[in-house]
């Protein structure tokens, strides 16, 4: 199947190591021009660019903090200079937090803000930056990355803020489609369950990860590799008529 993806102009933010690391890839393979951004780890993100290129496509690099609206406006502008549009957005990057496990009158304030913001409001900005190139070539694809704790939580204590903030994009996307698909925009969620980033390996405990690989259909955890497949379907010229959709990715069942 011809996704369309050559030459297309792609950003991923957050694609310096794992899921948006494996998207952006993924894109390079198809001869997709792909943007990338980075909040702090910028050798990932130089390494993510060598990969893209090495895959045959073209690539590069910049520093974006989605809690940062003039950042965000910054970054687009600098994908709009070089390249001149933007065709796709996959919103892969997050504000994690230090409140995993906290029960909920312990989550100081700030942080609180700081996630809301960062993984919600952050969106909203992106959105508002990259929208209007899309809407003047009347033809976008975005996808944006949620989580299965938005819909499942993660027992016995998950993060209630983080949670919150993936289902906000979940409402996003469906509102949002029906503004957009008139101007062949179309807008997509990718809930990806416990996926075996390097971030999450460290973070969490074998008996952890062997717990909720029990509860998902496959028995396994997904791979970074293993989401990308499905961003790609989601944004390119195979995907002729699907937008406001929460497609749900290796989540557990029980």
């Amino acid at each position: 199947m011809d996704l369309g993806l050559k030459n297309r102009v792609v950003l991923v933010t957050g694609a310096s190591s794992g899921i948006g690391k494996a998207i952006a890839g993924a894109f390079a393979l198809e001869g997709a021009r792909v943007a990338i951004t980075y909040r702090s780890n910028k050798a990932g993100a130089e390494e993510t660019v060598k990969c893209i290129e090495e895959a045959g496509g073209e690539g590069f690099a910049f520093q974006m903090d989605l809690t940062e609206p003039p950042g965000i406006e910054n970054a687009v502008a600098q994908v709009l200079k070089h390249w001149g549009h933007i065709d796709v957005l996959v919103g892969n990057a997050v504000r994690w937090g230090m409140v995993w496990g906290v029960p909920m009158q312990q989550i100081d304030a700030g942080e609180l803000s700081a996630i809301l913001r960062g993984n919600l409001e952050g969106t909203f900005h992106l959105l508002r930056a990259v929208l209007p190139s899309m809407v003047e070539r009347k033809w976008g694809r975005i996808v944006l990355i949620s989580s299965g704790l938005a819909e499942h939580g993660m027992p016995p204590n998950g993060s209630p803020v983080y949670g919150s903030a993936k289902a906000g994009l979940h409402g996003l996307a469906r509102n949002l489609a029906w503004e957009l698909g008139p101007a062949g925009i179309f807008i997509n969620v990718v809930a990806a369950g416990f996926t075996m980033t390097e971030r999450n390996l460290e973070r969490f405990p074998v008996e952890m990860r062997d717990r909720v690989a029990s509860q998902t259909p496959t028995r396994r955890l997904s791979a970074p590799e293993d989401v990308a497949p499905i961003v790609m379907f989601l944004a390119s010229n195979a995907n002729t008529n699907i937008s406001g959709e929460i497609v749900r990715e290796g989540q557990a069942t029980a």
